[in-house]
């Protein structure tokens, strides 16, 4: 408690009421600092992200070759049949979209201090990362090797696709990998009781984490893959 306090009880005025005040420490949100580094990080990743979305957009707008077809690029058939445009990228977005249910799960479940629940919807959460960001690989692997995709080049149209194609998404499976990562680390702290006395904050801080690779998928997936 600041001792800047008058004779009349309320707190002393001017210069020395402001330093009194500073110095007692007095916490104006109670937020966690690995929840407020967290917020602060994903942030500035925001705006990264958004740069990669409004410099992809500007490209494709001034480009004077005509953009690839999405639907014809990303088609995938099955057992020699046709080619269903966009297939692979709505299994891999019903995934990530799922693992964020997963996730969420798994606040719940810490917050609770059901620690094993817990554990077990971590480690579904990132199954599901590590299954995108392999879905990816394969994805990434056909433009390059049937396709002839390159960052300089392709034989579909506007040679800048191939450059803002890897550069997004390569950035966000990036993101991704990380998260499997992060998560699997939390998790077997969580399981080894770890945060039994600390409290299980640390999976909602993971989560806060998980769900923002989730919403900008989304954006890439609109903007990229549909528009």
């Amino acid at each position: 408690m600041s001792e800047a306090i008058t004779s009349g009880g309320g707190p002393e005025e001017g210069v020395t009421g402001l330093v009194d005040d500073w110095a007692a420490d007095r916490q104006a949100y109670h937020v966690p600092w690995g929840k407020a580094m967290m917020w602060i990080f994903l942030v500035s990743d925001t705006f990264i992200f958004s740069c990669f979305l409004v410099g992809y957009l500007n490209v494709r707008l001034t480009t004077t070759e005509p953009w690839p077809s999405q639907s014809d690029i990303f088609a995938l058939s099955f057992g020699g049949g046709e080619p269903i445009p966009l297939i692979l990228i709505a299994i891999m977005t019903f995934i990530l979209i799922t693992s964020s249910g997963t996730m969420a799960l798994a606040v719940n479940m810490g917050y609770r201090k059901e620690k094993m629940k817990a554990f077990w919807l971590i480690c579904a959460t990132a199954a599901f990362g590590a299954s995108f960001v392999g879905m990816q690989v394969f994805e990434w692997s056909k433009l390059i090797l049937e396709e002839g995709v390159r960052p300089w080049g392709n034989p579909f149209g506007a040679p800048q696709f191939g450059s803002i194609f890897f550069m997004v998404t390569g950035f966000h499976g990036l993101h991704v990998s990380a998260g499997v990562i992060y998560l699997l680390w939390v998790a077997f702290r969580v399981k080894r009781g770890y945060y039994d006395d600390k409290g299980f904050e640390i999976i909602e801080i993971a989560g806060l984490y998980w769900h923002f690779v989730d919403l900008v998928w989304v954006f890439i997936f609109a903007f990229f893959y549909l528009l």
